[in-house]
């Protein structure tokens, strides 16, 4: 059974600069510590985490959401793409991500959930405090 996660994190850092960030490679490697190669327009594939995660980007609303299919090494061969949701939204102490991810595999999407936080937001909010 298909599992969906939603998972949030306050950066400091301009809601710009963090939406700009997810879509550029060479910053996307710099807060991640993996390769990245992005093409950062809709119908633009990626390759993230030095090819561990590969998508496609669905949907683009400026600064405020990123729709991506996104798949790892570890789907099953025969599962379909998952859906990633990025929300942008401004708060007191920078800007809040949120990741609605959904259509994970079944058993998969604990061991995500901590992969965003400790591949993804942890050291993002290294990245960006020294901005």
């Amino acid at each position: 059974m298909e599992k969906t996660i939603k998972i949030s994190a306050t950066f400091d850092t301009s809601l710009k600069a963090l939406y700009e960030a997810w879509l550029d490679s060479e910053k996307h490697s710099a807060f991640t510590g993996g390769k990245a190669r992005i093409n950062p327009k809709v119908g633009g594939k990626f390759k993230v985490w030095d090819n561990y995660i590969v998508g496609k980007t669905l949907e683009l609303e400026p600064y405020k959401r990123i729709v991506q299919s996104w798949r790892t090494t570890e789907f099953p061969s025969n599962a379909p793409d998952s859906l990633l949701e990025i929300f942008f939204s401004k708060n007191p102490k920078g800007t809040m991500m949120t990741i609605i991810h959904s259509k994970i595999p079944s058993g998969q999407s604990e061991n995500y959930k901590n992969g965003w936080k400790e591949f993804y937001f942890k050291p993002m909010k290294k990245y960006f405090s020294k901005r």
